[in-house]
């Protein structure tokens, strides 16, 4: 029996023609495509990849299965369209992978309107990253995740997802209250050039993004605290031990001791949700999507 996970892989390898292009695509580690592929490789009792110079190409077996792959992965998704298509209504499980300030400030009265609408529909939501969420779309182990673009540096999207718009969300810079520009209006990030800041953990697209747009202020950024949760990130503000860049969805309570300023070039960011091209027929793929962007709509209106 072929694994369907491991078909994915060598579809991706196919896709990619590295290992390194799959990991990519797929949003996990290169480590992890090699495993995959030499479990597939025992499953089907001979080589599908082989050494090229410092990369790797198909065999004759592996481009004969990555076909394959590729039609089955389509007739999955295609299957499970069809069958819930055909019952004209929002049921069965779905599955969503959501970034932490999108689950905790779009997600709740979303929830609660699928739940009203559609009974049958048993909705199984993640707090994870959305680098991590939509590789988990395209391998299939979820139905939707939404992801984020900065309005400087946008983050890549797999060709086979399709994607709705969500919300703009502006974001500020948390100081401490007795900073020297905590009395400001309003803000230019080069006025930060001689900080102390607190991101996100390194390697995430919001910590890439940090650097990114800091480095093109010509600031080269002092990171000195990592910190995942934007309330932990506060809590470092309000104790003065540096700023921070904060997006308003999902921020809560603001921490005594801590002054938000809005940037003049207003930052923001972009947020949508993806799922798989194969899978828009499912009405409970509409049903998401549509109350998702009835939260965001609440939520920008507020």
């Amino acid at each position: 029996m072929l694994n369907l996970e491991r078909l994915r892989t060598l579809d991706a390898l196919a896709r990619h023609g590295s290992v390194s292009g799959a990991a990519d695509g797929l949003h996990v580690t290169t480590s992890a495509v090699s495993q995959q592929m030499a479990k597939l490789e025992k499953e089907v009792g001979q080589p599908l990849v082989a050494r090229s110079g410092r990369g790797i190409r198909l065999t004759d077996a592996g481009r004969l299965l990555a076909d394959h792959a590729a039609r089955i992965i389509s007739q999955v998704e295609l299957a499970q369209a069809d069958v819930e298509a055909q019952r004209g209504r929002a049921v069965g499980e779905l599955r969503i992978g959501a970034f932490p300030t999108a689950l905790r400030g779009l997600f709740p009265s979303a929830l609660v309107e699928l739940r009203a609408a559609h009974p049958e529909l048993r909705v199984r939501t993640w707090e994870m990253e959305p680098d991590a969420s939509l590789g988990a779309v395209v391998r299939g182990d979820l139905d939707l995740a939404v992801g984020i673009d900065w309005y400087n540096k946008r983050m890549a999207v797999p060709g086979e997802l399709l994607r709705a718009d969500l919300l703009d969300d502006a974001a500020d810079v948390a100081v401490p209250a007795d900073h020297p520009l905590a009395g400001r209006a309003e803000v230019d990030l080069a006025d930060f050039g001689d900080e102390d800041w607190i991101s996100w953990n390194e390697g995430q697209f919001c910590y890439e993004w940090l650097v990114f747009t800091l480095r093109g202020e010509g600031i080269e950024p002092r990171i000195r605290h990592i910190a995942e949760e934007h309330q932990t990130q506060l809590a470092f503000v309000a104790a003065g031990l540096g700023v921070c860049v904060t997006p308003r969805l999902g921020r809560g309570p603001v921490p005594a001791g801590v002054r938000l300023l809005p940037v003049r070039a207003s930052v923001r960011r972009h947020i949508y949700v993806v799922w798989r091209a194969d899978a828009d027929r499912r009405p409970s793929i509409r049903a998401a999507v549509d109350a998702l962007r009835a939260s965001g709509a609440r939520y920008a209106a507020a």
